[in-house]
């Protein structure tokens, strides 16, 4: 993976929990808290899924097992 493509896939990541949190705040104003949860859960579980990923990639890196192009 090169380093372009990583802050790409930062940026992407934290615009999931960003949207997360902006999924529930609107949905919370026409819905009940439980289904806000419910639809604002699948985002902010893939971004923290990719950040996680992306915290072992840079691991690897640092420690020259794998390194980035």
């Amino acid at each position: 993976m090169n380093r372009p493509r990583f802050v790409q896939l930062t940026l992407v990541a934290f615009g999931l929990v960003l949207v997360s949190f902006v999924v529930r705040g609107t949905t919370r104003l026409v819905t009940t808290y439980e289904l806000a949860m419910m639809l604002s859960a699948p985002l902010l579980f893939a971004g923290a899924a990719l950040i996680a990923g992306l915290v072992v990639l840079a691991t690897l890196d640092v420690t020259g097992v794998r390194s980035m192009e």
